[in-house]
């Protein structure tokens, strides 16, 4: 049971993660230009909506199911870390808006922590 329902919330922080690229893609414009993606939401609301649960949630599927065996649990939390390092990436390669900071080691720490909570569990699953 604690291995479907990690499997199911890593799945949404999957998801979310999509959403979040999907919509912070269709906002760039051809010629640089920012305009407003498909979803009515500002840097910091995408932030801290859609990013903040695809985070957590991965973190949070490892530690539920911890005593269980999945290399597709495993699999399923580094791809989040590895969409979260583009994230970070594509982050650094784009101005940020006036009066904003940003601080890329936000990201890329989370990405990174995540990939390795996503090989220990698989490499606990291959024992």
């Amino acid at each position: 049971m604690a291995l479907k329902a990690s499997i199911v919330i890593t799945g949404i922080a999957i998801g979310l993660l999509l959403l979040y690229g999907a919509d912070v893609a269709s906002s760039m414009g051809a010629d640089g230009e920012k305009s407003d993606g498909f979803l009515p939401l500002n840097d910091m609301q995408r932030g801290m909506g859609l990013g903040g649960p695809a985070i957590i949630l991965p973190i949070i599927a490892f530690f539920i199911s911890l005593k269980e065996s999945s290399k597709g649990l495993g699999g399923m939390i580094i791809i989040s870390g590895v969409l979260i390092l583009i994230g970070g990436l594509a982050m650094v390669g784009t101005p940020a808006p006036e009066g904003v900071e940003r601080n890329p080691i936000m990201l890329f720490a989370p990405g990174i922590f995540q990939i390795v909570l996503g090989a220990i569990k698989i490499k606990k699953s291959s024992n």
